[in-house]
Parts: structure tokens; sequence; C-alpha cells
């Protein structure tokens, strides 16, 4: 427990990157002290710049005794990294609460590799950084809802955050929302092009693709409606969107675009087995 702020839990990143980072900035902006967060961070760029962007905040290069006081361990390493960060980070970890944004890696991997049971699963993405995140959960059986909602608390600092109950539900919110701001970007940068060879300065035609998507996004939330529905209203029969859209469906790029997701899945899930066990 946090003796020095027992109003506030201690919680504890092992890795300090732009998803640390980004958690890290949405809990102080909710008024988490810096006192009741520390970080593990071994490469020296990198610590620097976390003392800079929070001073007062303990930034260490190791593990050490500092981290049996936690109260929730964020485990924000890479996938490849994460069984051997644990086995030099375990010995400085008591009972405590387990949150891991690395992709893949299954809460049984992490259970044998912790010794705990007291595991919950992020898929983010990196809209975090800006507060608008989309993050899938996943608790395994021994988090109680104490735990769930500390890692809401948490997690609600970098946006919006659903829960599954199938594990491997983690796969695809990793090919759909993990992934997906790399699909918009691409479908962006197509739409810049596109304006570019119309006649458009690429300048213009960026600034045109970002509102519309925004713009449309915004609406959809708003208004609630089913999405096809959104789409036939602009789709006048004959008219423009018509064109590009039957353009679409002749090429078939719904069915490529989910067989690209698929793909994304299938790799979620091999990382898992890659790197687990």
């Amino acid at each position: 427990m946090n003796t020095a702020n027992p109003t506030s839990p201690l919680i504890s990143f092992i890795g300090g990157g732009n998803m640390a980072s980004a958690i890290i900035g949405g809990l102080i902006a909710q008024g988490h002290p810096v006192s009741a967060l520390q970080v593990v961070e071994p490469w020296d760029e990198q610590r620097a710049r976390l003392a800079q962007q929070f001073p007062g905040m303990p930034v260490a290069p190791a593990a050490s005794e500092a981290l049996k006081a936690s109260d929730l361990v964020v485990w924000a390493v890479k996938p490849q990294a994460f069984k051997e960060v644990t086995a030099v980070t375990c010995p400085f970890i008591g009972e405590t609460l387990h949150l891991s944004v690395a992709a893949g890696i299954t809460s049984d991997s992490m259970a044998h590799w912790l010794g705990s049971e007291r595991i919950v699963r992020a898929m983010p993405n990196t809209p975090a950084l800006l507060g608008l995140g989309m993050t899938g959960l996943f608790a395994r059986a021994a988090a109680t809802q104490a735990d769930r909602q500390l890692v809401d608390t948490v997690v609600k600092a970098t946006g919006d955050f659903v829960w599954v109950d199938d594990e491997k539900q983690l796969d695809a919110v990793t090919a759909l929302s993990g992934s997906g701001p790399a699909y918009v970007y691409y479908f962006l940068e197509a739409m810049r092009d596109a304006g570019t060879e119309m006649g458009l300065p690429p300048e213009l035609a960026q600034r045109l693709a970002m509102g519309t998507f925004a713009g449309a996004t915004a609406l959809a939330q708003q208004s609630g409606e089913p999405l096809q529905t959104m789409r036939e209203r602009v789709t006048s029969k004959g008219g423009t969107t018509h064109a590009a859209l039957t353009s679409m469906e002749a090429s078939d790029i719904k069915a490529l675009f989910q067989k690209a997701m698929l793909a994304a899945q299938n790799r979620a899930e091999e990382l898992g087995k890659e790197f687990g066990g």
C-alpha cells in the first residue's frame, strides 16, 4: 500500500514509453498525485525525458524494493521483452494487481511468469496520447471488482474502454482498434493522394480528408443511427457518391479490408505463441 499518500494507490510502470507516458499524463490531469506514481525505465534518454515531462515523479533505471508497495503494476514493455523483464522484476513485487498493455502476451503466460492470478490485459491504441484512446480489457477470474474499478480509473485517463469476457476476443480488439489508427492513416493517405491527382494541393487535400473523417465520425457518434443508414443517406442513386461506392464494391474493397484485419488478428495470436510460454 502507498504509505506516502494513503488516499491514492501507488501505480508503478515497468517501461516508460509512449503508452506509459499517455497513461501517466492522463492520471496526473485527473488529479492523481505524482508522488503516487513511479517508473522503471532502463534507457537513459527515456528516463531524462520522463523526468522533464513529469517533474517529481520517481524514475529508476532498474527494479528495486520501492516496487513492493505498489497497488498496481502496469507492464508497458514490448512483447518480445516481457518474459525477460519479469524475471528481473518479480523479486521486488509483492502481492499486487498487474495490468499489461503488451500485445499478444496471454494472461496464462503472465500468470506463470509473475506467480500471480490478479492480472488484467489491456489493448489500447495510440490516440490515448491525446486522451482519445479506445482500449479493450480482459480480467482473469482472480481480479476482484475493486481491481477492475482501479483499472477503470487508470484506463479512462486515456479515453474510452470496453471489457470483454473471452480473452481470445482481445486479438480481435487488437486487429480492430489497436491497429485501427494505422488503417485510418492509410485511407487518409489514399484520399490525399487522390485529391492531389485531381488537381488539389497536397496540403489542402489532406486537410479536407482529415476534416471529413473527424466530422463523419463525430456525426455517427452523435446520431446513433446505423452506419448503413447514414451511408445510404449520403448516397443518391446516380450521383457522385454512388459512383465511388459502386467502384469500391466492384473491387471488393470491403472483403479485402476484412481479410487484412483477419491477418492482424492472426498475428496477434502468433505473438502470444511466439513470445509466451
